[in-house]
C-alpha cells in the first residue's frame, strides 16, 4: 500500500511500537494484512533475494566438502559473504543514483532491482560451468560475483519494501519477505540438492555434471525475481533533488544519511549499533560448518535436503509468521529478546547431535527447533531495522545496518574450520551458543535506553 502523502511524524521507534503506543489490532486485523498487495509482491521479492545466499555460502559449501575441498579452505571461503556486510559502500548510488535508460523507463528502485537481478543470473551461469574440484579459483570469483549483485539487490528491495508501505505494516511485510526469503532457501538448499543426486550418473560420488545441472537450474529461478520487478508498481517517488556539485552530492548521499541517525539517536547510537552488529552471532558464526557437519557425519544429499533444505525452512517460516504477529501484538523489543535466547540454546542441540552419529531422528528435532527460533528472530530483526531507518534515506541507512550486522559474525566465521579441526564439532557449537550471552545483556539495554510511547518522524 502506498499513502499518497505521509503524515508529517509516524511512530517508526523499534521499542515504541504501534502496539505500545495505540489501540492493539485484533489477531485476525493482525493477520490479514498478510493478504494485502504490498506483502504479496515481498512474497516473490524475498523469493528473489533469499535464493542467491545458499548458494554462494551454504550448499556451495557442501559442493564444496564433498568436492574434498577441506574445511579450513571452506570456511575462509565464507568470507565471500562479507560482500553483504559492506554494501553500505555502494548504496548511496543504489539510492540516489539514476541508472541510463532503465531508470527512466522503470524508475529508480526498479531499475536497480532488475540489473542486480540479471547480474545474479549471470553469475550462477558462471558457477555452473565451473568445476572446483579442477580449478576452484574460477568458482570463487563467478561467487563473488553472485554476492555483489545480490548484496546491491538487497540494497534496492529494502529500500522497496520500506517505502512500499506504512510503519504499522512493516513486521507484516518483514514476515512475506523472509516468507518467500526462506522458500527461496528451500529451493537453493533443498531443491538444488535434490537436482544434483537426480543428475548423478551411476549414483553417489562427486560428479562435477551434476552440481553444473543444478546450479544452471538456480540462475533460471532468478526469472522470478525479473518478473515480479517488471509487473510492480514504483513506489512513491520522493520530491526531486536539486543539481549540486560533486561536493555537496557526496555529502547528502553517503555522510547525511549516516549523520541523520546519529541525529536522531544522540547517545543511543552507539547501544543501538552494537546490538546490531551481533544480534545474530550465534547463527552465523555456527551456520558456516554445518553442511560440512552433515557430510562428515554421514548424512547423504537426500537426508539433508529433506530434513534441513526443506522441513528445517518450512519450521523457518512458521516461526517468522510467528515473530511478525508477535512483533504487531507484543512489540518488537520483546520479540528481539525472546529470539536471542533461542538462537542461542538451539545450538547447543548441535553439540548432542554430534554425540549421535548418523541419526536423522535427531536431526529432525534439532533442525526443527533451531529452525523455528530462528525465524522469530530474523523476523523480529528485520523489523526492528525497518523501524531504526528514515524513509529519506531508507535505501542507505537500511543497507548499513545490514551490513553491520554481518561484519563481526562473518569474520570470526572465516575461522569456523580452524576451530573444529582444532577442537571439534561439539565444542565448536557450545562456544558459538556463549557467542549469544552479550546479545540479550545488549537487548535489555537498548529496551530500557529509550523511553516508552516515544515517537519519531519516520518520513521527511
Amino acid at each position: 500500500m502506498q499513502p499518497s502523502a505521509p503524515p508529517a511524524a509516524v511512530p517508526r521507534d523499534p521499542t515504541a511500537t504501534l502496539t505500545e503506543t495505540a489501540v492493539r489490532p485484533s489477531w485476525r486485523q493482525a493477520l490479514k494484512v498478510y493478504l494485502e498487495p504490498a506483502s504479496l509482491r515481498m512474497l516473490a521479492l524475498g523469493f528473489s533475494s533469499g535464493l542467491p545466499l545458499l548458494l554462494v555460502l551454504g550448499t556451495f559449501s557442501f559442493w564444496l566438502r564433498e568436492a574434498s575441498i577441506d574445511r579450513s579452505a571452506i570456511g575462509h571461503l565464507s568470507w565471500i559473504g562479507l560482500t553483504y556486510a559492506f554494501k553500505w559502500v555502494w548504496s548511496p548510488l543504489v539510492d540516489r543514483m539514476p541508472l541510463p535508460l532503465l531508470s527512466r523507463t522503470f524508475g529508480q528502485r526498479r531499475a536497480w532491482l532488475l540489473l542486480s537481478q540479471c547480474g545474479v543470473a549471470a553469475g550462477l551461469l558462471g558457477m555452473a560451468f565451473n568445476d572446483p574440484g579442477q580449478a576452484l579459483q574460477p568458482v570463487v570469483w563467478c561467487a563473488l560475483a553472485v554476492a555483489f549483485a545480490s548484496a546491491t539487490q538487497d540494497v534496492a528491495l529494502d529500500a522497496f519494501r520500506i517505502e512500499s508501505a506504512g510503519a504499522e505494516r512493516q513486521a507484516a511485510l518483514a514476515a512475506t519477505y523472509q516468507t518467500g526469503y526462506r522458500l527461496a532457501m528451500i529451493w537453493a538448499g533443498a531443491g538444488a540438492l535434490a537436482l544434483a543426486a537426480l543428475a548423478e550418473v551411476n549414483g553417489g560420488g562427486y560428479q562435477a555434471a551434476a552440481w553444473r545441472y543444478a546450479y544452471a537450474a538456480m540462475a533460471a529461478s532468478m526469472l522470478v525475481g525479473i518478473l515480479t520487478t517488471l509487473l510492480s508498481a514504483e513506489p512513491a517517488p520522493r520530491p526531486p533533488v536539486a543539481a549540486r556539485g560533486a561536493a555537496e552530492w557526496l555529502r547528502g548521499t553517503l555522510i547525511e544519511p549516516f549523520a541523520d541517525f546519529f541525529r536522531r539517536y544522540g547517545g543511543r547510537a552507539l547501544l543501538v549499533l552494537a546490538l546490531i552488529a551481533v544480534y545474530r552471532i550465534s547463527d552465523v558464526v555456527m551456520g558456516i560448518m554445518a553442511n560440512p557437519f552433515y557430510v562428515d557425519m554421514g548424512y547423504t544429499k537426500a537426508e539433508v535436503a529433506t530434513v534441513t533444505k526443506l522441513y528445517g525452512v518450512v519450521m523457518t517460516l512458521v516461526g517468522a509468521f510467528a515473530g511478525g504477529a508477535l512483533a504487531m501484538r507484543l512489540g518488537v523489543m520483546r520479540v528481539l529478546m525472546l529470539g536471542a535466547l533461542l538462537s542461542a540454546l538451539t545450538n547447543l542441540l548441535f553439540a548432542w547431535l554430534g554425540t549421535r552419529g548418523h541419526d536423522v531422528t535427531g536431526l529432525v528435532l534439532v533442525v526443527a527447533a533451531d529452525n523455528l527460533a530462528g525465524g522469530i528472530a530474523t523476523s523480529a530483526f528485520v523489523a526492528y531495522l525497518s523501524g531504526l531507518t528514515n524513509l529519506r534515506y531508507s535505501a542507505t541507512q537500511y543497507a548499513l545496518f545490514s551490513s553491520l550486522m554481518l561484519v563481526l559474525p562473518k569474520f570470526l566465521a572465516g575461522f569456523s574450520g580452524d576451530m573444529v579441526d582444532r577442537f571439534g564439532y561439539g565444542s565448536f557449537f557450545a562456544g558459538t551458543a556463549l557467542l549469544g550471552l552479550p546479545v540479550l545483556a545488549l537487548v535489555a539495554l537498548a529496551r530500557r535506553a529509550t523511553p516508552v510511547g516515544e515517537a519519531r518522524p519516520a518520513r521527511m
